[in-house]
Parts: structure tokens; sequence; C-alpha cells
């Protein structure tokens, strides 16, 4: 049997300041992979390389990843700030539309961080580009030693940093067994308004919101601000994430 396909977004990157190319973590390929049992397919974060319906023809799920560029402000009524740079435009003008695409035809859409924080906009929520400047806020940046260098040992920054309570009865709870869970925290910009299609489902000890799903959608269309491809082999929660979105597109797959 041919394996499901899923999408996963690239980002704009510069090699050696003189090349620019599209990537995406391996560790999301490798989670799509050994969790989902589907095949990754990267697809271009840039609106002149990647055609929305056309992408949508040949996949059976979207998988929004992570990224060091920030949604840019004036798509959710911002004015932009250098100290909040960089962006990634293009990436906003695929994601946006391909979020509302795959939620109007059930395509499963799993988003992660910034795919996460897309998909509020997306929803017509707002962001806030550092979550910590908030009253009361932690800070859920990842973990830098005293130098201002991001920690060299990667179980240290991915290590579970704070709880997120869960809706009872919810898609989340539902689908982890549980009303409180522990994540990592690898995040500056994070959600300020709730957008009017998405309901909250997880939020922060201090209040930050961790978990979102799209009210109305068709399909699986769920998104949570922590990094769920870290450790999806084996890590509790982030397993049965992985596990229900690979069902939703095989499902998916069936049924198109």
């Amino acid at each position: 049997m041919v394996r499901p396909v899923i999408g996963i977004i690239g980002n704009a990157y510069s090699v050696e300041n003189r090349f620019t190319v599209q990537m995406a973590g391996v560790s999301n390929l490798q989670a799509v992979v050994d969790v989902t049992g589907a095949l990754p397919l990267i697809f271009a974060g840039n609106p002149r390389l990647t055609d929305i319906a056309d992408l949508l023809a040949v996949v059976d799920g979207i998988l929004l990843t992570g990224a060091r560029a920030n949604v840019h402000p004036s798509r959710f009524g911002t004015e932009p700030d250098p100290r909040h740079e960089p962006y990634d435009e293009g990436r906003d003008t695929v994601a946006l539309p391909l979020i509302e695409a795959c939620v109007a035809g059930g395509v499963p859409v799993f988003g992660i961080c910034r795919g996460f924080q897309e998909m509020n906009v997306a929803g017509g929520g707002s962001l806030h580009p550092e979550i910590r400047e908030l009253p009361g806020r932690i800070n859920h940046r990842m973990p830098r030693l005293e130098t201002g260098e991001i920690h060299p040992d990667p179980t240290v920054v991915f290590a579970d940093r704070h709880e997120v309570r869960l809706t009872p009865d919810g898609i989340f709870a539902q689908i982890l067994g549980r009303e409180t869970i522990r994540v990592n925290s690898l995040h500056g910009q994070g959600v300020l308004d709730v957008g009017s299609k998405i309901v909250a489902e997880g939020v922060a000890e201090d209040g930050t919101i961790e978990a979102i799903r799209f009210k109305d959608a068709k399909g699986f269309a769920l998104g949570v601000q922590w990094h769920a491809e870290y450790d999806p082999q084996d890590n509790p929660v982030n397993r049965p994430l992985f596990e229900a979105f690979g069902d939703a597109v095989r499902a998916y797959k069936q049924n198109r």
C-alpha cells in the first residue's frame, strides 16, 4: 500500500549569505516517518514556487513547522518593528491561505510553534512579539548560557519547562487521556488574542495559550505552541498527537 504524503512547509534561509534556500528541520521529517508512517514532502514557503491547489492535490496532510522568523505583524494589523525580525513574508503568504483551504476542505493540518501562531492568525487572531514582556508571563524562550549563547545541550534546550492545563473533555484531553501535561518552550512570539474561528484548549501556568483547534474544521486542525516534533518517538505527550495526526491523514487519503 502506498504511504500517505504529508507536506512539510519550507522556510527561507540564506546560506553563506549567497544562496537562498528552502529548509525544513530533519526532526520534522523524522517525526512524520517514525510516528505517522507517512512520506514527508517538503514544499516551498514561497508563493512564486507553491500553488496551493496543486499542493493539496498531491498531499494528504500538512505539517506547519516552527521557524526562526516571526509572522509579519501586518498580517494581524500591527506595525512591524526591527527588533522582532527576521520575518518570512513568503511563508506567510503561503501558510495563511493554505490553512484556510485545509480547514475548509478537511485536509488534516498540524501546526507547531510558528505553525501554531499562523493558525491563530488565519483564524482571525493576533500575536505578541515578546510574550515575556506581558505582565505575569514567564520567559518562554529557549535556555541560554550566561554569555547569551544558546545552551549547547539539546536535552536542556528541549526539556519540559512548564505545565499546560487542557480543557476537560476537549480534543487534546481526549487524545492525551489527561488534563495536565508538561511541555518544552522555545518561543518569543505568542498568541495575544485568540481568533474568532479558534478554540483555545491548552493554557500554560502564566496564561499563555499553548494548544488550539479550528472550531468549524471538517477534519484534524490542531496547533501546539511547543516543539512536539523534537521527541515524538517516545514522548508520552507528543507521540499521541502525531499518531492522531497520522490516523487523520490515512483516513483522508482513503476517503478522498
